[in-house]
């Protein structure tokens, strides 16, 4: 068996937005980004899943024009309610200290907590491993995290450490005797660091 997880590149949002199921475009990097996820990837994957999210969307047209790609809401980042689009410096002080302090948990006000996405994002990817053999799957680092840290057990206040995930990245889960293992094939950090918190916490 081998899944390929493949998370999406740069999207086209100011640098300290929050952002999880917001609809963003890609920029004018993509191309680029695009052929070097390409040339990591087998030419042969009979199956492909995607978030509906555009910037996942339109990658997975690229990577497989030939494709029906099969959309599922459950492969969507997570929800970040009435935090879309907010400058995280701009958010609420006590709102902000009440998800930090136990993020795992702690729903985003009007979205989800991490749990919830781990819930629906394992439920999704267990369905997929029972049916297919080979498929990729284009999605967001939250979707990618929460697959690692359920394949190999860990906890996911853990994740962010463990599993430092850049845009377009791919990741490969094999199935071996002693369970999943997963191979990072392309993972470059990008030239300006990523932003998923206020500055000053």
């Amino acid at each position: 068996m081998e899944i390929y997880l493949i998370r999406h590149t740069t999207p086209n949002v100011e640098k300290g937005i929050c952002y999880g199921q917001t609809d963003l475009d890609i920029t004018e990097t993509f191309a680029t980004e695009a052929r070097a996820i390409k040339q990591v990837l087998p030419p042969q994957i009979p199956v492909v899943f995607s978030s509906p999210l555009q910037r996942c969307s339109k990658l997975a047209a690229e990577l497989f024009p030939a494709h029906e790609i099969n959309f599922n809401a459950q492969l969507k980042e997570l929800h970040c309610g009435i935090w879309e689009l907010q400058k995280w410096d701009d958010i609420p002080a006590p709102e902000l200290k009440t998800w930090m302090a136990d993020f795992v948990n702690v729903q985003v006000p009007g979205g989800e907590s991490y749990t919830q996405l781990y819930t629906r994002t394992v439920d999704c990817f267990n369905q997929i491993i029972t049916q297919h053999q080979q498929a990729a799957i284009v999605c967001h680092a939250g979707v990618v995290r929460s697959i690692l840290s359920y394949i190999t057990n860990t906890p996911l206040i853990d994740s962010f450490n463990v599993f430092k995930l850049y845009y377009g990245c791919v990741v490969k889960i094999t199935r071996q005797q002693t369970g999943l293992t997963y191979q990072l094939l392309h993972n470059i950090p990008p030239a300006q660091p990523e932003q998923h918190r206020p500055t000053n916490l």
